[in-house]
Formats: structure tokens, C-alpha cells, sequence
């Protein structure tokens, strides 16, 4: 396992934070152009880029464009495997959520467990399935409105 290998998996963990709290719900579902989404209690799946982009039009957007969220990622670990071809990784999240005329306050909380792929040993990381699991929810009537 090298460092830049264990560095582009942390950046794509990141990614998909940093995308969904900024809105851009097109790049998220493209982190996701060769793998799935699976919610972890409920048992669905979502394959590739197109279902998993339908699954986002859930997310309220404000007026400034994003959901007004901010992920907070802790105790990440990543785990490549010898072959260097495949990798796993996992982490707490928080979301916190500022919607207009509300306190600031977390709204859900949880775990990714992810997978990780590429098609040459010196090819770029992509996510090959991430499972969420959703541990503690708030108030999430501001944040998964819409349908």
C-alpha cells in the first residue's frame, strides 16, 4: 500500500462530503459512474450514476443551492488490499444542518462503509459500493424533503 494510493481513497471519502454540502448532486452521483449506493438498514441499492442521482432529488436545496449541510467525517480508516486493485474504508459521519429559520443542529448520524476499485493497478480509485448506515436521526423534514 503506498501513501498516494491510502490519499486518493481519503480525497474520494471527502469528496462526496464536500459535493453533497455544496449541492452539486451531479458530481456526487458521478463518484458513482462504476459503482452503488446501498442503504444499509433498509437493504436498497442504487447501481451507477443515473440511479443514484435520482435518489438525491430527495435533497431540499436552498436558495444559495445546497442543503445547507456540513459533514463532519471522523475515525477514517482505509484498508488496500496486496494487490493494490481493491480497498475498503470507513468512517463516522455527522450532518449538520443550518436551514433557514432554524437552529443549527446535527440531523443525522451514522457510518460509511465503503468499497473501493480500480481497473489497472496504476489506474485512479473509484467507488465501488458505499453502505450507509444511519445510526441517530433528528429532524430530517428540512434536509430529505423532497420527493
Amino acid at each position: 500500500m503506498s501513501s498516494a494510493d491510502e490519499g486518493a481513497i481519503r480525497a474520494l471519502v471527502v469528496a462526496y462530503a464536500e459535493l453533497l454540502d455544496a449541492g452539486d448532486l451531479d458530481s456526487v452521483a458521478g463518484l458513482f459512474e462504476h459503482g452503488e449506493f446501498h442503504s444499509g438498514h433498509q437493504g436498497t441499492v442504487r447501481r451507477g450514476r443515473d440511479e443514484v442521482r435520482r435518489m438525491y432529488d430527495a435533497v431540499v436545496l436552498y436558495d444559495d443551492g445546497t442543503p445547507r449541510t456540513k459533514h463532519v467525517l471522523g475515525n477514517l480508516v482505509v484498508d488496500i488490499d496486496r494487490d493494490c486493485a481493491s480497498a475498503t474504508a470507513s468512517c463516522t459521519f455527522t450532518v449538520m444542518q443550518a436551514a433557514p429559520g432554524a437552529a443549527l443542529q446535527p440531523v443525522l448520524a451514522g457510518r460509511y462503509v465503503d468499497r473501493f476499485a480500480r481497473d489497472r493497478s496504476d489506474g485512479p480509485w473509484h467507488f465501488a459500493v458505499r453502505t450507509v448506515y444511519p445510526e441517530l436521526m433528528g429532524d430530517l423534514s428540512t434536509h430529505m424533503g423532497r420527493r
